[in-house]
């Protein structure tokens, strides 16, 4: 628990502030200690991590960065140094399980399996990376299967490109859509770990690297319950009602189009 700055039973004499009166002792009250704790959306970190470092980086270095944003977060620059002003409860990470459906591709019927595909494979190797690192525990919500017949959906820019006559229908090819699947329970895990974490007061502060509305309301319940929220956007445009609903935003990553130092290091 955080937050005691006396021992019950102590109290402060009314007539001298430092001096001890019969019947009572001092405890001259000491500031709290921060105690955070970082909850980071894996999807949205990696997407961040690849404008920097493009898509070539690699699994293990993805992972290292995020370790070190969480840590970054417990310092402040005082002009001259960075110092260390908070403590680690731990760094949260949340993701959805690498998926491993199997199929046929929707023009041309090539069998598809998505368990040997690249992008699970650098998850996969993700995850390992993660779960050796200290402070961190890794929340991985389930895809759900899709039904029979349901598993693709066209892509946003080749439905633009129908609509504005630069595509036809007979020219769709496999390229044009994108699979379906859709994580489930991972608003659920974060939600009981906020609520964890605030009603047992084991921290003081949380910063939340991410920049999706879904944390509305994990953040509301934080501040209700006296827990400061840094939203951590990467340099991204943050949603008005995710905005409204955290006391301050701060970055510990340069600006993708700036000159700056290319941010935590390891």
């Amino acid at each position: 628990m955080v937050g005691e700055i006396s021992t019950p039973g102590s109290k402060r004499p009314a007539r001298h502030p430092g001096a001890a009166e019969p019947g009572g002792f001092i405890l001259e009250p000491a500031a709290s200690p921060v105690v955070t704790a970082v909850l980071v959306d894996a999807a949205f970190f990696i997407k961040g991590m690849r404008r920097l470092y493009g898509r070539a980086a690699s699994p293990e270095l993805v992972a290292k960065k995020l370790h070190a944003t969480g840590l970054k977060h417990l310092n402040e620059w005082d002009g001259e140094r960075w110092r260390r002003v908070a403590n680690l409860h731990r760094i949260f990470v949340y993701d959805g399980r690498p998926p491993s459906w199997k199929g046929h591709a929707p023009i041309s019927g090539d069998p598809v399996d998505l368990g040997c595909s690249p992008e699970t494979q650098w998850r996969t190797a993700f995850h390992d990376a993660l779960r050796k690192m200290r402070k961190v525990a890794l929340r991985l919500g389930r895809v759900t299967r899709p039904q029979r017949g349901q598993a693709w959906r066209l892509r946003a820019t080749a439905l633009r490109d129908l609509r504005r006559g630069r595509l036809t229908w007979d020219a769709l090819e496999d390229g044009h859509f994108e699979l379906d699947l859709r994580q489930k329970g991972l608003d659920m895990r974060l939600g009981l770990d906020v609520a964890s974490l605030a009603f047992k007061r084991q921290v003081n502060q949380i910063v939340l690297v991410a920049g999706d509305a879904d944390f509305v309301p994990a953040a509301k319940l934080a501040r209700r319950e006296g827990i400061d929220v840094i939203l951590d956007p990467m340099w991204r445009k943050v949603p008005d009602d995710l905005a409204e609903h955290v006391d301050g935003v701060r970055t510990v990553w340069p600006n993708p189009g700036s000159d700056e130092a290319p941010g935590p290091q390891d």
